[in-house]
């Protein structure tokens, strides 16, 4: 196997641009307004759809999406260029305009008619730990 083929299997699952190998990933969770219990299965599936939508567009990948009746998590992988807080408000708008034209049935919970609630929850998720990179950055030969 060339050494070009293994350097290839080992970026699978990044993002190349032409200066960059990234492989940022996020896991994201959104709470209902007042942590109301208004999803049911079918709304699950229609935010599924509309985060799709919106990473579509946002150039991210949805890479994991499931919710319960009061807030969803997601996993999504991201480019560098893209700020976490413009990712949230991104998907907060696009998935609550989509819910509100489907689902005529759910009282506005407030007058400003928020179905999120403004915080979230954010946090850098990989495959390796943080010991784990220590470790790798401790290891490396200092040149003499």
């Amino acid at each position: 196997m060339s050494v070009h083929h293994k350097d290839k299997e080992l970026l699978s699952g990044y993002l190349r641009k032409r200066h960059s190998v990234t492989k940022l990933i996020v896991h994201l969770v959104f709470t209902t307004k007042y942590r109301r219990k208004l999803f049911d299965g079918s709304m699950i599936q229609q935010l599924r759809e509309a985060f799709e939508s919106a990473c579509e567009k946002l150039e991210c990948d949805l890479l994991e999406m499931d919710g319960e009746s009061d807030h969803v998590r997601l996993l999504i992988a991201y480019p560098p260029k893209l700020a976490i807080s413009v990712m949230v408000n991104n998907l907060k708008s696009v998935s609550s305009r989509r819910i509100r034209i489907l689902n005529t049935h759910i009282p506005r919970q407030s007058k400003s008619a928020a179905l999120w609630s403004r915080s979230y929850f954010a946090c850098s998720a990989g495959g390796a730990t943080i010991e784990t990179l220590k470790e790798y950055v401790q290891s490396q030969t200092t040149p003499d």
